[in-house]
C-alpha cells in the first residue's frame, strides 16, 4: 500500500503527486494545497488520516459543522433496498452523499411551507397579498437572498419556472441566427436537458443540428475539455457562433469551467455568452455581473435543497435592462402596479422580472426560502474552502487504498492482489477546476459496487456507462461521513470478492 507521504510529497509548496495522478501547484491564494493542508494536522495531531479519529477531529474543528443540524439527515432504516443485517441499530444515519442530485430537506421547510398552507386555509384569496411571503411577490421577496449566491446585482435575478423552461426564454432573446451567425456551441457531453433545449431551438429558427449545433469534446484519452481547447474553438469559429451555451460545473465529471475567460473570448467575437449553473450554484462561487455573462440559468433542488422541481431561477446581466430582445411575454411580467387594469396593454417590468410568464407557487417560494436561510448563516467562500477540504479528503483515501496501479510497482500490485479493486478518480485534480464532486470508475462492475453501497445504506448516484458520483456537501456533510463511506466500500469490496471466489 502507497504511504500517505508518497500520495502526497511535498517540494517548494507544490503537490508532486497524489496517488498517480498530477495535481497542480498550491491555489493562486496562496493557501496551501487542500491535501498538504491534511497532512500538515495529520502530523500536527500525531494521528493517520486513515484513521476514523482524523476525521472526527476534522469535523470538531470545523466551524460550520453546526450547519448539519439544520438538516433532516436520512436515516438507514428509511431507506429503499437497504440490507438490514448490514446495519448496527435502527437509529443509524445513512452515508448521504448526492446532494448534487437532490440536496437534503432543511428542518425549517416543513414549518415555512406550512404557514403558507395554513394562510391558505385561513385567508383563501386574501394570501396573495398578506402574511410573511404574499404570494403574489412570494418570488420577489427572495431575490436579495439569491442574487449573492450567483454574484448578481438583484435587478439582475428572477425566479421562476423550471431549469429548462428557463433556458428556453433565454435562448428566444440570445439566440438571433442568421445564414452567417447561426452555430451554438455546448459540449459534447452537456446534460440532456441542455441538448434537447439547444437541437429544438435550432429547429424551431429554421436551421439544422447537424450545421447549426457545434459540440466540444476532451482531447483523445483525456476526460475533461481543456480551457485552451474552449478558446481555441471559439477563435477558430466565433465569426459563426450565435451563442456559446456550457455548464458552469460539469455534471458529469465535476469539471469547473473558466467562465470568465470563456464570456471574454465569445464576446470578443460577438457570441452571446451564457451559462447553465445547475450543478455551480450553492457549490462553487459566481460573479455573474463582475464577469460580464451575458446570461445564465438555474434549478433550486441540488446544492440550493429547494426539494425536487424546486423554483429556479435566471440571470441577465444589467446592460440588457431596457434592451429590446425577443421574448415571450406573460400576465405576471407585466408591472403590479397595473397588472390589474386589465387593459391588455402591456406594461412589462424591465429586465429579467418581465420574462416571467405565470404566478408563482408560494408552497415552492417557501421551500426556497428555507434553503436559503441557511445559506444566509455562511457564505460561498466559507463553504468552498470546506468544500476543497472535503473533496481532498475523499480523494486521498479513495487513492490511498484504491489508486490504480503503477506499472512495474510491486507493492501496489501485492495491494490490487488483496482487494481486486482499483479506481480512477475522472475528475480534474486541481481543487479550483472542480466543485465537491468526484466522478469516479472502478475496475469492478459498477452495478454490483452500486448495489452493495446502497444495501449498505451509502446514497449517491450512477450515472451511465460506467460512473458513480461522490459529493461530499460542505453544507451538511462531515469528513466522518467520508471516512464511513470509504469504510461502507472496502466491506463491499470485500462481499464482491467473496462472492466472486465462491
Amino acid at each position: 500500500m502507497a504511504t500517505e507521504e508518497s500520495l502526497c510529497q511535498q517540494n517548494g509548496g507544490q503537490v508532486k503527486n497524489v496517488g498517480h495522478r498530477e495535481v497542480s501547484p498550491k491555489p493562486s491564494n496562496d493557501r496551501l494545497h487542500p491535501i498538504q493542508t491534511l497532512l500538515e494536522k495529520s502530523r500536527e495531531w500525531h494521528c493517520q488520516l486513515t484513521d476514523v479519529a482524523f476525521a472526527k477531529r476534522l469535523d470538531a474543528e470545523d466551524p460550520l459543522h453546526h450547519l448539519r443540524n439544520l438538516f433532516h439527515y436520512p436515516k438507514k432504516c428509511d431507506l429503499p433496498d437497504i440490507d438490514r443485517s448490514l446495519m448496527s441499530d435502527d437509529d443509524e444515519e445513512s452515508v448521504y452523499l448526492c446532494g448534487n442530485s437532490l440536496g437534503l430537506m432543511p428542518k425549517s421547510t416543513a414549518d415555512l411551507v406550512n404557514r403558507e398552507l395554513v394562510k391558505w386555509s385561513k385567508l383563501g384569496v386574501y394570501g396573495h397579498k398578506h402574511g410573511e411571503l404574499p404570494w403574489q411577490q412570494c418570488d420577489e421577496f427572495l431575490v436579495d437572498q439569491m442574487a449573492p449566491l450567483v454574484g448578481a446585482q438583484t435587478n439582475e435575478v428572477a425566479l421562476m419556472n423550471g431549469l429548462t423552461v428557463n433556458e428556453h426564454l433565454l435562448l428566444i432573446s440570445f439566440y438571433q441566427p442568421t445564414n452567417e451567425r447561426h452555430k451554438i456551441l455546448i459540449e459534447d457531453h452537456a446534460f440532456p436537458s441542455d441538448h434537447y433545449c439547444v437541437e429544438s431551438q435550432i429547429r424551431l429558427r429554421g436551421f439544422h443540428p447537424a450545421t447549426s449545433l457545434l459540440l466540444i469534446t476532451p482531447r483523445q484519452g483525456e476526460e475533461n475539455i481543456r480551457t485552451e481547447d474552449i478558446l481555441q474553438k471559439i477563435e477558430e469559429e466565433g465569426n459563426s457562433i450565435a451563442v456559446i451555451l456550457l455548464p458552469g460545473v460539469q455534471y458529469f465529471t465535476g469539471q469547473v469551467f473558466d467562465m470568465a475567460a470563456i464570456t471574454k473570448a465569445g464576446q470578443a467575437k460577438g457570441c452571446f455568452v451564457g451559462f447553465d449553473l445547475a450543478h455551480a450554484v450553492g457549490n462553487i462561487e459566481l460573479f455573474m455581473h463582475d464577469w460580464n455573462v451575458d446570461f445564465a440559468c438555474w434549478c433550486s433542488y441540488k446544492y440550493m435543497s429547494s426539494g425536487a422541481g424546486g423554483m429556479a431561477g435566471i440571470f441577465i446581466h444589467e446592460r440588457y435592462t431596457h434592451a429590446d430582445l425577443p421574448k415571450l411575454t406573460g400576465w405576471w411580467g407585466h408591472r403590479l402596479e397595473t397588472r390589474f387594469h386589465m387593459d391588455n396593454k402591456l406594461d412589462l417590468v424591465p429586465g429579467p422580472l418581465g420574462y416571467r410568464l405565470s404566478n408563482p407557487s408560494g408552497l415552492l417560494a417557501a421551500a426556497l426560502k428555507g434553503s436559503l436561510e441557511v445559506f444566509d448563516k455562511t457564505s460561498v467562500a466559507e463553504l468552498r474552502n470546506k468544500s476543497k477540504l472535503l473533496t481532498a479528503y475523499l480523494e486521498h483515501l479513495l487513492l490511498h487504498y484504491y489508486a490504480e496501479p503503477e506499472v512495474g510497482s510491486s507493492s501496489a500490485a501485492d495491494e490490487r492482489s488483496r482487494t481486486k479493486a482499483s479506481v480512477k478518480i475522472i475528475t480534474p485534480t486541481d481543487p479550483d477546476e472542480r466543485g465537491c464532486q468526484l466522478s469516479v470508475r472502478f475496475s469492478l462492475p459498477i452495478a454490483q459496487v452500486f448495489k452493495e453501497l446502497t444495501q449498505s445504506g451509502v446514497v449517491l448516484d450512477r450515472r451511465e456507462p460506467n460512473v458513480l458520483r461522490v459529493a461530499p456537501l460542505p453544507m451538511y456533510n462531515s469528513f466522518e461521513d467520508v471516512h464511513r463511506f470509504i469504510s461502507h466500500l472496502n466491506n463491499a469490496f470485500k462481499r464482491l470478492q467473496s462472492k466472486a471466489d465462491n
